[in-house]
């Protein structure tokens, strides 16, 4: 079973995928909103067993503005998925998109296409955050 990870937005979710060993994550797209029943068809169509949603906290660890947005999405996706057997979690994704804004300028990436890619980019960061995460918490 693959993990997906979900960086929500107001209009783009961006979204990246485990390979079924959980070695790698890769960026997979960006949907719209309100994106619920592509995310469906990935579980399905990917196997995948588990969500990582990005949580917005502020640095000092306290709920961000979009807080109660990402709870909601939340739970509209875990009402949609009740059938699926697939675990949702949430996880901190404080920095994410500014990780994945530092990558994309470093690959000199320009500003027009960095906009196209930061949702699947910030994804993907946050799913490496994840693995990493779970792999320390394993030792």
């Amino acid at each position: 079973m693959r993990i997906l990870s979900v960086d929500y937005g107001r209009k783009r979710i961006g979204l990246a995928i485990t390979d079924p060993g959980h070695i790698i994550a890769q960026p997979l797209e960006v949907v719209s909103q309100p994106g619920v029943n592509r995310i469906k068809d990935i579980v399905k169509e990917f196997n995948v067993g588990k969500i990582v949603v990005g949580l917005p906290l502020n640095m000092d660890g306290t709920p961000g503005k979009d807080t109660p947005d990402v709870r909601n999405f939340v739970l509209k996706l875990t009402e949609n998925l009740k059938d699926a057997h697939c675990e949702i979690e949430l996880f901190d994704e404080r920095l994410t998109t500014r990780q994945a804004e530092r990558a994309l300028i470093e690959a000199n990436v320009s500003r027009k296409k960095r906009k196209e890619k930061i949702d699947r980019i910030s994804a993907c960061v946050l799913l490496e955050s994840y693995l990493d995460y779970i792999k320390t918490k394993a030792k």
